[in-house]
């Protein structure tokens, strides 16, 4: 990913708190027509520095078979929102588009064990609805291993971090502020996240300033 360096974050825990906050990724592998793409939901666990993934896909979707053959990326992608050159002090400037967004590179491993699926089935359920967990336990046996069976498991151990936050760091403290006030305020929650994010990265002005402006 092309990473400017005043967009570049290497604060890992910054990386990891952004994943978590947007667990629905992209899985991207390639195979013999090209680059082969899955959404899919994601339990991330960092423990004592290594950092992995773990999510399940159908059986049915071949992108399962890919998963040990090669290098792995998976997008965690955020809040976005258009950004007009009206907002900018400078009359010379373009539109651009502000995100946030982290790549992780790594190697994939079948979870093939007895108990595995149904181990990463309950993190994705504790993970997202775990008032799920006492009806998924309350269902027969035949019911769940049938489900169980219709899915594959699956690991990737992180080798690489990719962290991109565009968030108008590139312009002043005032621009900035005027791009956060103007998203702010947006219907659209993608565009007020925009802003929030750009909030809790310390861009735009302090309290302080704001009320003098």
């Amino acid at each position: 990913m092309y990473i400017p360096e005043f967009n570049r974050v290497e604060d890992r825990g910054k990386a990891v708190a952004f994943m978590r906050a947007n667990p629905f990724a992209i899985l991207v592998s390639v195979n013999e027509n090209g680059p082969f793409a899955t959404h899919l939901p994601v339990s991330i666990n960092d423990i004592n520095g290594q950092l992995t993934l773990r999510a399940h896909v159908a059986k049915a979707n071949p992108h399962w078979q890919l998963i040990e053959k090669q290098e792995l990326l998976v997008i965690f992608h955020g809040p976005h929102a258009y950004i007009s050159p009206s907002l900018y002090e400078i009359r010379e400037s373009v539109p651009t588009w502000n995100y946030a967004a982290v790549h992780i590179y790594g190697k994939g491993r079948i979870l093939s064990g007895d108990g595995d699926a149904t181990g990463v089935l309950e993190e994705l359920i504790a993970q997202f609805d775990d008032s799920y967990q006492v009806q998924w336990d309350s269902l027969t046996g035949e019911y769940r291993t049938r489900m169980l069976r219709h899915i594959v498991a699956f690991e990737i151990t992180a080798t690489r971090i990719e962290t991109k936050f565009k968030l108008s760091q590139n312009r002043t403290k005032a621009e900035q502020e005027n791009v956060i006030q103007a998203l702010s305020g947006n219907p659209d929650s993608a565009i007020a996240r925009t802003a929030a994010l750009m909030r809790q990265q310390g861009l735009g002005l302090r309290p302080d300033e704001r009320k003098e402006s």
